[in-house]
């Protein structure tokens, strides 16, 4: 008797095999189904969306430490945070103003001092936040060295005047040229409005180049040549950091002389040499607002001054662009910008570089 005869409705030993071949198989493709189901939930989890549904709007100001630090919060807005980011170039007062008007959100790299009272005004207006301090720059009227030893009476800025002649400006030779700060820039107001102080007018010609790159290239060309040269500049800078420079001295430092000398409409200037200057990051109200976590990212981002010495010294070794001066700062110097922000984010970073 076979052994199903004594089962009824009971399955034949080869429909129970095969029923039983049947739901291995369904099991095993439900258990599939579920090992793919959680990995698409991981996958979710590592591509977050990010707070607000339109690119992130940076302020691209024109000079190399400026520039990486945008490029390097843009990667780590977009691979860490999920963002759309976009750069729109501008000069600095008129960065300020976009800031203010909500057009900018971000502005990575603000000189205190060289918007002084225009950064006091858009932050009196509750329009725009300061969100972190990036690092302590500075800020000088420089010759060259071999200058200095061929003018061993040249010291101070007020001694300009005696030693026109030894700085010919080749399109009014009756005088001598001062570089200043490019034009649009804040530090051009500063560098402006000491110039006057000084009482400079009437021995040399006040030279603001139209841009960072023309300002740089004057300095470079004069000193490959070994020509004397005075201008001003900011550190930390791959061009401070690859010459050889002398400051001139300039009388000392006065607070309110100094903030006169950032107003674009002091009436009196007065000398005063420039202090510490303050490098930190704003945003505009809106944004901050609107992306609170982003915000969070900004003001936390700081940057040792070594570091980004070291970042500027980089690229004039190199002439890397500053997308691959983030990058390589990036992956070589995560014990910097992990502290940014927050570990699953800096996880996604470090896999995506």
């Amino acid at each position: 008797m076979s052994l199903n005869s004594n089962l009824p409705g009971a399955l034949s030993v080869r429909a129970f095999a095969s029923h039983k071949r049947i739901t291995l198989s369904l099991c095993v493709v439900a258990a599939l189904t579920g090992m793919a189901g959680v990995a698409n939930v991981a996958q979710a989890a590592d591509s977050p969306t990010c707070e607000i549904d339109r690119p992130v709007n940076f302020g691209g100001m024109n000079w190399e430490s400026n520039l990486v630090m945008v490029e390097a919060e843009r990667f780590i807005m977009e691979k860490g945070y999920g963002c759309k980011t976009e750069v729109t170039p501008a000069s600095t007062l008129a960065a300020l103003a976009a800031l203010e008007r909500g057009d900018l959100d971000v502005n990575s790299e603000i000189w205190l001092n060289s918007v002084g009272e225009p950064w006091a005004k858009a932050l009196a207006s509750g329009k725009v936040k300061r969100v972190g301090d990036l690092y302590m720059g500075g800020e000088a009227w420089f010759i060259p060295r071999y200058t200095a030893e061929r003018l061993p009476g040249l010291k101070k800025a007020a001694d300009l005047p005696k030693f026109k002649d030894d700085f010919k400006d080749p399109e009014d030779p009756s005088k001598g040229r001062f570089y200043g700060c490019p034009a649009g820039w804040g530090c051009e107001v500063v560098s402006g409005n000491l110039f006057k102080a000084l009482k400079l007018g009437n021995t040399f010609t006040l030279s603001s180049p139209g841009t960072g790159a023309m300002q740089k290239a004057a300095i470079m060309s004069a000193y490959k040549r070994r020509e004397n040269i005075v201008f001003y500049y900011w550190y930390p800078t791959p061009l401070v950091g690859a010459l050889d420079l002398v400051k001139l001295k300039l009388p000392p430092y006065d607070k309110e002389k100094q903030a006169c000398l950032t107003n674009p409409k002091c009436e009196n200037p007065q000398p005063s040499d420039y202090p510490a200057n303050p490098v930190f990051t704003g945003v505009s109200t809106k944004f901050a607002q609107e992306a609170p976590k982003l915000t969070a990212f900004l003001s936390k981002v700081s940057m040792p001054l070594g570091t980004m010495t070291k970042l500027m010294a980089n690229i004039e070794k190199t002439q890397s662009e500053p997308e691959d001066t983030a990058l390589w700062f990036l992956k070589n110097d995560p014990s910097v910008w992990t502290k940014w922000v927050p570990a699953e984010v800096a996880a996604r970073v470090k896999s995506a570089l």
